[in-house]
């Protein structure tokens, strides 16, 4: 690659991070503003919208709830479906067809749809979930199963799953023990990916906690809807403390991933 090719590519990488960053460091930067309205900087700085924000025992019990709702619906998701994808993977292969159609059955019907029939199920006895955290748990286990599904069906597909059996039961091991012990370790970076790509997208899921749950078990989409009428300011900084808990947590997975590193 010439010197002129590698300036090109950089100077393209470079716009195209400028251009996702630009709304986000505006942003920030209205967070940070004192007073934005008729000039094309801001009058003045302060940290007052952030200190405002973190000591409102509201949002750090909103943020609660979505990080809780959220580990729940994950754990959830891996404890059920991995079991259930071993089986079909080495038992049931044939089936893999009817679980591809399956995981796209939540695409199919919109949040909006499935809230109506949810409130209607499970509003009154014997099952009164609505206002409840379970309720979410369960409809955010449907958004994260097709994506839990696909990442670590590609990575059993990698590690080529029935010779690793077979090798495995020649030493010895019984079929749950080589599930465990070798299938499981060679997993991780699936479930990984998997893990992370379910968490970004549950942690801003908010039709469903709005309709079935709103202020009753307050998350932080909710928390952020409810604070619209507020200050500008305020709101900007609500989505960068937002930002901010999406990036740690991705920070502190990827630093707790096992394979990091790795070759």
């Amino acid at each position: 690659m010439s010197r002129a090719e590698k300036l090109y590519h950089f100077l393209i990488v470079g716009l195209l991070l400028v251009t996702l960053a630009a709304p986000l460091l505006a942003t920030l930067l209205y967070a940070l503003s004192t007073q934005w309205s008729d000039t094309i900087l801001p009058q003045g700085f302060t940290l007052e919208w952030f200190t405002t924000l973190w000591r409102d025992p509201r949002f750090l019990t909103a943020l609660g709830h979505s990080l809780l709702v959220c580990a729940g619906a994950l754990a959830f998701s891996l404890v059920l479906v991995l079991p259930t994808m071993f089986v079909i993977a080495y038992y049931y292969p044939k089936l893999d067809a009817v679980m591809n159609v399956l995981i796209l059955m939540p695409f199919a019907v919109p949040p909006v749809v499935s809230s109506v029939g949810l409130l209607q199920l499970y509003s009154s006895s014997p099952l009164m979930l609505t206002g409840t955290p379970w309720i979410l748990i369960g409809c955010y286990f449907t958004i994260a199963l097709p994506f839990i599904y696909r990442a670590i069906a590609n990575n059993m597909q990698a590690i080529n799953l029935k010779e690793l059996m077979d090798a495995a039961h020649l030493l010895g091991a019984n079929t749950w023990q080589a599930a465990l012990l070798v299938i499981v370790p060679n997993l991780r970076s699936g479930m990984f990916i998997a893990v992370l790509l379910s968490f970004s997208f549950l942690i801003g899921e908010f039709v469903f906690a709005n309709l079935l749950v709103g202020t009753r078990y307050e998350t932080l989409q909710v928390y952020l809807f409810n604070m619209r009428n507020g200050s500008g300011h305020f709101t900007s900084a609500l989505v960068i403390a937002y930002f901010a808990v999406v990036l740690l947590v991705t920070w502190l997975a990827n630093a707790l991933n096992p394979q990091r590193g790795s070759p």
